[in-house]
């Protein structure tokens, strides 16, 4: 149901699965191994798999920190967006990654749950997109000593509340890696 013309292919957005990103992240090799499953299921459908990669003061690029975790692999032909600012979307190509294969609906995974995972969420749902998050799929660090609830109670709190999300003509939502649905048209 994407407002997005012509968009009736999913993709599966990996968002931020880098080594420095994921240090000391909650339940990271189960969120590891969901992705990865995701993207076996992903590449076999022929739904599109876009990643995400983040970059900063603490992630330069091409730093270790800042490569995509060792588990998981990006194949030839998947694009990656890379991106300084919290939405995916915000001064990078992923719209026209996107328009290009025309998608009108993501799937997203990845961390941290709390920052680009969020704001990507929130992106892209303004910007005329479906959005399913994996709500097993995806993971944050543990802020707890600054005054963030635990990470298991960020992960849920953002299950919660964007398995409530809507927008006129758009459809928002969770679902688990096993249940998910990856490939064909929106709506």
């Amino acid at each position: 149901m994407t407002t997005l013309e012509n968009r009736d292919r999913s993709a599966l957005l990996v968002i931020d699965v880098q080594t420095g990103v994921l240090v000391g992240a909650h339940d990271r090799d189960g969120v590891l191994g969901r992705i990865g499953v995701l993207l076996e299921r992903a590449r076999g459908d022929g739904t599109e798999v876009v990643w995400v990669q983040h970059s900063s003061d603490q992630l330069p690029v091409e730093s270790e920190p800042w490569q995509i975790v060792s588990e998981l692999t990006v194949r030839d032909g998947e694009p990656v967006v890379h991106k300084r600012y919290g939405d995916a979307f915000e001064a990078t190509d992923l719209e026209d990654v996107l328009a290009a294969r025309g998608i009108g609906r993501l799937v997203v995974a990845g961390a941290q749950t709390d920052a680009c995972v969020r704001s990507t969420l929130h992106g892209a749902l303004t910007r005329g997109y479906d959005v399913t998050l994996v709500s097993d799929a995806h993971t944050t660090e543990d802020l707890s000593a600054w005054g963030a609830p635990s990470p298991a109670e960020v992960v849920a709190h953002t299950n919660l509340y964007w398995g409530f999300e809507e927008a006129p003509g758009r459809t928002a939502g969770t679902a688990t890696a096993a249940e998910v649905e990856l490939g064909g048209a929106s709506g």
